[in-house]
């Protein structure tokens, strides 16, 4: 439920009021006090979902120049009419849960929390998910998500694109990009802290964890996740839905990377570093695109926006805040995304090869576990590219030439050098 309260001209009134007659709102009219000329304050409730109906007849019976409306939430209603909006657009013909656009910019820019606050709670995050990629323990790398401060930026920028509104797309990706540094740079410190004051083993190799190996192979299944977070928190914020509820889901795409990216170089590992910092700009990238997708299908538009008008929709001189977005997104496309789908072209051979080999009659008693195939590094490296293939085996019996019959049908399907390592797990079965 929602409380509006604006200040018309006099000369404005019977409009605004008629509009509020047709729709069978209830309202109240008061004088205005001050010594600002002939104004009157009109007060209403309507539904949330009504909202940017009234707004909108509003704007069309030329009260679209708020020189102050205010819109507060209520916890109920009770008028004559009450009981007939909320058929009406709660559970009837006109329901809709989004809400205005005007509350939607205000809700996206509540999320935006202030500058201190913003990096510490990243800074930690990073911190959190650092320590839980190298235990390999789920549960921190949950509880880093959890306190990433993320959701804010991401969706401001988003709504910013939507509404071709050039100061939330600045704000929000200057923010996101703050925040992915802060992020990146807490990870490679903390990780400098616990390898130089050997706190690990000095012979750790941090792509051989396994939750530092599913973010240094960014695939299909990766860009989905980025999708997904975008797509959920676009939702959420238009619905009204909890922003922490969303927010652990694109922190989730963002702040496991990211950390992945800090722990990379500071172990000198340009597999790691690349494939997580590919990962974490298609994530990003994925996450604003989607936002905007939702956001767009649910209806914002910017408010100079004329239905059916094609030319003055898109003059150059009002979607040029969007264009240099779409621009930008387009180049990380491109270039991240050729990366990826390359990657995943590269691992659809590999578990090809890899099930077609474990199929023959000789290899009936493996039972094929997880197939790892390394990032490409492209001309960053001349090493061959690493996959790793985990099988059960009775542990009576060897396979000593499974490893170099992978690497020559990976190579002759591939077309690449690779090393092939394969992990064996013995299995005894009584």
């Amino acid at each position: 439920m929602r409380l509006v309260r604006t200040l018309i001209k006099d000369e404005d009134k019977e409009a605004v009021l008629q509009v509020l007659n047709d729709e069978n709102i209830d309202y109240i009219v008061s004088k205005e006090a001050s010594d600002r000329g002939e104004l009157v304050v009109v007060e209403f409730p309507v539904p949330e979902q009504a909202l940017e109906v009234v707004l909108e007849k509003f704007q069309t019976a030329g009260h679209g120049e708020h020189q102050y409306t205010v819109v507060a939430d209520a916890k109920s209603a009770l008028s004559s009419n009450m009981g007939e909006m909320e058929e009406r657009f709660i559970v009837g013909e006109e329901a809709d849960d989004s809400i205005a656009a005007e509350e939607l910019r205000s809700q996206a820019l509540e999320l935006l929390p202030n500058a201190f606050t913003f990096l510490l709670l990243t800074f930690l995050s990073a911190v959190v998910a650092t320590a839980g990629l190298l235990l390999d323990s789920p549960a921190l790398v949950v509880g880093s998500m959890v306190i990433a401060p993320l959701v804010g930026s991401a969706l401001t920028a988003s709504v910013g694109t939507v509404l071709s509104n050039r100061k939330m797309i600045v704000d929000g990706f200057t923010t996101q990009i703050y925040g992915l540094g802060i992020a990146i740079i807490g990870a490679i410190m903390f990780s400098l802290v616990l390898k130089t004051g050997h706190f690990l083993s000095p012979s750790l190799h941090p792509g051989a964890i396994n939750q530092i190996a599913q973010r240094i192979s960014p695939g299909l299944l990766s860009l989905i996740i980025g999708v997904c977070a975008g797509a959920a928190g676009a939702a959420g914020l238009a619905t009204g839905i909890s922003a922490a509820l969303v927010g652990v889901m694109i922190a989730a795409a963002l702040i496991p990377a990211a950390a992945a990216v800090g722990i990379g170089i500071a172990w000198n590992s340009q597999a790691i570093a690349l494939g997580s910092l590919i990962l974490l700009v298609v994530n990003a990238a994925s996450i604003h695109v989607s936002g905007v997708a939702v956001f767009w299908y649910l209806g914002y538009r910017p408010d100079w926006w004329e239905p059916g008008a094609i030319r003055p929709n898109f003059k150059l001189g009002r979607i040029g805040p969007s264009l240099v977005v779409a621009i930008a997104l387009l180049v990380l496309f491109v270039t991240a995304g050729g990366a990826v789908s390359t990657h995943v072209g590269f691992e659809q051979s590999v578990n090809e090869v890899v099930g077609e080999t474990l199929s023959q009659q000789q290899y009936q008693e493996l039972a094929l576990m997880e197939v790892r195939a390394e990032f490409n590094q492209g001309i960053l490296s001349n090493n061959p590219q690493e996959v790793t293939v985990v099988v059960k085996r009775p542990p009576d019996q060897n396979y000593p030439r499974v490893s170099e019959q992978l690497k020559n049908r990976i190579s002759a399907k591939t077309g690449r050098q690779v090393t092939v390592s394969v992990e064996f797990v013995d299995r005894q079965q009584a």
